[in-house]
């Protein structure tokens, strides 16, 4: 029995962790520099509410339709939409935005959906950007921030011709290819600095490039442009010869963060233009998310019910570890946060089937053994151990099939489906945990302290 009670002050644990998840006021908090207020991002604070994220069907968003911005003769291959397509769904990730819906339309166009964005300027902003970062050699003279020049970069595969005749064009040294990672960076406030800055990580052949290139030229600059306009022009003092390295500038933490995520992720393979952007409302409509939450509810409550009359004291048992992996599904489901759709809730749903299909699995097997003759104690032991290897085949090919969706989802951009597979796969997890322990803890503890009573009254039992 000592098990059984460090079990059931594990479960006691886990139940007022997920529990506290589920008030309204929770949230999680950092200070970065310890003054005392969490919600300066310029500063590096962080303060994440934790509540349920709901998805486009039910809480809306913005759709943005984008078409090629190329010329009428230009040949257009299907790859370099699937390519731009990837790296939109790369960047659109990368802004925290769950259950996107990226994909093609037709052979020019790409639609993209995005659930709860309140700022759909900044979101179209970067995940059309080409984000083509060029390390430039300005010579012996900087240029001030801003400023628009030309490269002998070629663009568009074709090499660059100036507008202006009398324009000069810059050599550049290497390009984003030849970076590994990009980040911002917070601003050291004890130093009294303010502004954000962005990391970058070298590939090793752009690591051998800028050794090469700043060991050549210490005392000229190396100008740092995105897509054509200067960002910085520091100097080079010695040769730097670091897998690692700093833009620098003026950057709010928006600013940096944005920037990180068009380095990180390239260029699009075609440029693209913003044709339509529409804002649109949930498809389903507060009156349908009440009659679905509502019918859950009556569903889980009349599985209660089942439980309770046909198998009866075990039945109680279920119904407080059923009550606890609801808990734990929900919680998880505001604190990771996963995203809420209709598909994500009937995973959710399907889990909770699971979750009692494997009660009746143990409970069934339990009442064959109480009728072979075996004692109470015997039959609880042999029940759970017999049926444990049927609960658990049963939900690691369940769990397989859902890494299947995934990755399908994955693949053809079927986000919807996506969600129904991590829903019902942290269900058939979690089950696990709740049939053989929780149940199983409970069960032994009622049998404990009510043997007597319960060898004697077989009924309660459901035998």
């Amino acid at each position: 029995m000592q098990t059984h009670y460090r079990w059931l002050a594990f479960i006691v644990v886990v139940v007022l962790a997920t529990g506290w998840m589920m008030l309204p006021d929770a949230y999680i908090r950092i200070d970065a520099n310890g003054d005392g207020d969490y919600a300066d991002p310029e500063l590096g604070d962080y303060k994440n509410e934790i509540e349920f994220r709901l998805g486009l069907d039910l809480q809306g968003g913005i759709r943005v339709l984008l078409s090629a911005d190329v010329p009428p003769d230009f040949e257009l291959l299907q790859a370099d939409m699937e390519a731009s397509m990837q790296v939109i769904e790369r960047r659109v990730d990368a802004l925290g935005v769950t259950e996107p819906v990226v994909q093609l339309s037709g052979s020019n166009r790409i639609i993209v959906e995005l659930p709860g964005i309140s700022d759909p300027e900044t979101a179209v902003a970067t995940i059309r950007e080409t984000g083509l970062l060029e390390f430039v050699d300005f010579g012996g003279a900087p240029l001030a921030v801003g400023t628009i020049i030309q490269t002998d970069t070629p663009k568009g595969g074709a090499e660059v011709e100036p507008t202006d005749a009398t324009a000069q064009i810059y050599h550049t040294v290497m390009t984003g290819a030849n970076l590994a990672d990009a980040y911002p960076i917070a601003p050291n406030t004890t130093a009294g600095q303010r502004a954000w800055s962005v990391g970058m990580k070298f590939k090793p052949e752009g690591r051998t490039i800028f050794a090469q290139h700043t060991a050549a030229n210490v005392g000229r600059y190396l100008g740092i442009v995105l897509d054509g306009a200067v960002i910085s022009s520091p100097s080079i003092h010695e040769a730097i010869d670091s897998e690692s390295s700093m833009i620098t500038g003026d950057f709010t933490y928006e600013e940096a963060y944005q920037l990180a995520i068009q380095l990180r992720y390239g260029a699009l393979a075609v440029p693209l233009k913003v044709e339509s952007i529409e804002a649109i409302g949930p498809t389903l409509g507060a009156v349908s998310v009440d009659q679905s939450v509502k019918a859950g509810l009556i569903g889980i409550i009349t599985v209660f019910i089942f439980m309770l009359v046909y198998y009866r004291v075990p039945g109680l048992a279920a119904s407080l570890a059923l009550g606890v992996f609801t808990l734990i599904n929900l919680a998880l489901y505001r604190f990771i946060p996963v995203t809420l759709t209709l598909p994500a809730i009937t995973g959710f749903l399907i889990g909770v089937g699971t979750a009692v299909d494997g009660n009746i699995l143990i409970f069934e097997r339990f009442k064959e053994e109480l009728r072979a003759g075996r004692s109470l104690q015997a039959a609880f032991r042999f029940g759970f151990d017999r049926a444990f290897p049927a609960i658990r085949d049963s939900n690691i090919s369940t769990i397989l099939i859902c890494l299947i969706l995934y990755w399908f989802g994955s693949q053809f951009g079927a986000s919807a489906v996506r969600g129904f597979a991590v829903t019902l796969a942290m269900g058939l997890v979690i089950n696990l945990f709740t049939a053989i322990i929780v149940t199983r803890t409970f069960l032994a503890l009622f049998i404990n302290f009510g043997r007597e009573q319960l060898e004697a009254r077989s009924w309660l039992l459901g035998v």
